[in-house]
C-alpha cells in the first residue's frame, strides 16, 4: 500500500520520462522512524535544485523497562508456538519468513519450538489458535494482521479470545503521532482514514504493552503474559523480536543447545539402520539424530543436544548430557553419574559412516551448492544417472533441506 507518492516530468531533449522526487512509503516506513523528506515543487533546472532535500529528524522513544516475570520468579521460557496470521499466506501470495527466523531465533536461545502454524485471517480461528497455544506453550508470538485495514483483525480477535475489550492506548498514539506528524498526507486526512491509522493503538484493554526499540513507535503487545503479537512485515518482525530479548525470562546460556553435522558421501539407505540405533540408544538423554541428504553430493547426520558445562579440563568443548537424564545438573561430576559427551558421539558417527565434521559455514555452502540443482539434467549430471529417473526424486529430497 503507497502511503505517499509524489512524480513529475523532466523533460530531455529526446524524450519525456517520470523523475521520483519522494520515493513511495510503504507500511515499514509508517512503523519505524524513517525521516521524512520535504518535497520540493521548483523545477530541477530552478537555483537551488541540486540541493539535498531537507529531512526532519527522525524522534527517538524510550524503551520499556524489563518486566515481572510472567512464568514467575526463577522460571523461564522451555516451549514455544508461532501463529502465522494472513490470508497472502495461504494463497501463495507472499512467501513467510517470519517462522524460519523465530524457528533460529528459538533454537539459538534454546527453547524448544513445538509447533507452527498458518491460518487465515479469520475471526473463529485465531480465537481457537490463540487460547490454544496460550494453553499449551510459554512463549507465543503471533504474526500479521495488525494494520489499519479492513483484514487487520489480530487485535480485535484475540481481545475476544480472552475476553478483553479494545481501548486505544494513549502512549502509542502519542508515538505513533510524534513519529508521522511531518508526513504531508497527515494535512490531507479525512476523518475515516485518521480513523483507519489509529485502528494500529487498539489494543485489548489488559493488554501488556513493551516498547522495544528507540526508533520504533509500534510497541510489542502481550496478552496472558505468553502471547506476544508482532507486525507481519519481516523486516519488523526480526527487528522487534531481538529488541524483545532483554524483555524475555529467556534460558541460562547452559540450556542452549549444541549441534554437530557429520557429512558422508555414502547414500542415506546405507547408513540408516545405524542412525535408527544410534537414535535408539541416544534418545533418553535427550540427543537428537537427524539424516538430511544433499542431492548428488551426500548425507549430512545432525547431532542436537544441550549444552551443559564440563568438569574437567582435559574434555573437550562439547555437550554433556546425563545417562540418568538429570535436568538441572546438580549431580554432575558425582561418582557413578556416567556422561554422554556430544564431541565423543560424533566421533563414532564419523567412524561408522565414513564421514566428517563440518562447520556451519560449510554446510551452508553445500547446501547452497545443492540449490543449483533444479533440472533433471543438471541432477542427472552430477549423480551420474540417466535424467529421467531423476524428476520425480527433486521435491522429495530438496524439501528435507
Amino acid at each position: 500500500m503507497l502511503l505517499t507518492s509524489r512524480l513529475f516530468l523532466r523533460r530531455g531533449p529526446h524524450k519525456t520520462y517520470p523523475s521520483v522526487l519522494q520515493a513511495p512509503l510503504t507500511r515499514p516506513a509508517l512503523f519505524i522512524g524513517i525521516p521524512h523528506r520535504a518535497v520540493s515543487t521548483q523545477s530541477s533546472m530552478s537555483a537551488g535544485a541540486d540541493q539535498p532535500p531537507r529531512s526532519a529528524p527522525a524522534p527517538t522513544f524510550s524503551v520499556s523497562p524489563v518486566p515481572k516475570n510472567p512464568l514467575g520468579e526463577g522460571r523461564y521460557i522451555r516451549t514455544a508456538a508461532a501463529l502465522i496470521i494472513g490470508d497472502e499466506i495461504l494463497n501463495g501470495k507472499t512467501h513467510d519468513m517470519n517462522s524460519n527466523y523465530f524457528a533460529k531465533y528459538c533454537f539459538e536461545h534454546g527453547v524448544d519450538l513445538k509447533r507452527i502454524e498458518v491460518i487465515a485471517d479469520d475471526e473463529g480461528q485465531i480465537i481457537e489458535a490463540s487460547q490454544r497455544m496460550v494453553k499449551n506453550y510459554d512463549f507465543v508470538v503471533t504474526s500479521g494482521g495488525i494494520g489499519p485495514t479492513h483484514d487487520d483483525i489480530t487485535y480485535a480477535s484475540l481481545a475476544k479470545a480472552f475476553s478483553q475489550s479494545l481501548a486505544h492506548h494513549p502512549e502509542t498514539l502519542a508515538r505513533m503521532n510524534q513519529m508521522i506528524k511531518h508526513r504531508t498526507w497527515m494535512s490531507t486526512q479525512t476523518p475515516q482514514q485518521r480513523a483507519a491509522t489509529e485502528r494500529m493503538a487498539l489494543f485489548p484493554g489488559r493488554a501488556e504493552v513493551l516498547f522495544v526499540a528507540e526508533d520504533i513507535w509500534v510497541p510489542v503487545v502481550r496478552l496472558e503474559g505468553k502471547l506476544c503479537i508482532f507486525p507481519g512485515i519481516p523486516s519488523l518482525f526480526e527487528k522487534m523480536l531481538t529488541a524483545l530479548t532483554p524483555l524475555l525470562p529467556l534460558p541460562p546460556r547452559t540450556e542452549r543447545p549444541l549441534r554437530i553435522q557429520v557429512f558422508t558421501e555414502r547414500p542415506e539407505s546405507m547408513i540408516a539402520p545405524y542412525l535408527t540405533k544410534l537414535q535408539t540408544r541416544l534418545k533418553p538423554h535427550g540427543i537428537q539424530v537427524g539424516s538430511y541428504p544433499v542431492l548428488g553430493q551426500g548425507v549430512f547426520v545432525s547431532l542436537i543436544g544441550r549444552d551443559r558445562p564440563l568438569t574437567t579440563a582435559s574434555t573437550t568443548a562439547a555437550t554433556q548430557i546425563h545417562e540418568n537424564g538429570d535436568e538441572d545438573g546438580a549431580n554432575e561430576g558425582k561418582k557413578g553419574r556416567p556422561r554422554i559427551s556430544l564431541a565423543e558421539i560424533a566421533r563414532e558417527v564419523e567412524q561408522e559412516i565414513g564421514g566428517q565434521v563440518f562447520s556451519e559455514e560449510e554446510v551452508a555452502r553445500r547446501k547452497g551448492q545443492c540449490k543449483q540443482l533444479t533440472t533433471p539434467v543438471t541432477i542427472a549430471a552430477s549423480m551420474g544417472v540417466q535424467p529421467e529417473r531423476t524428476a520425480h526424486m527433486l521435491s522429495n529430497l530438496k524439501a528435507k533441506y
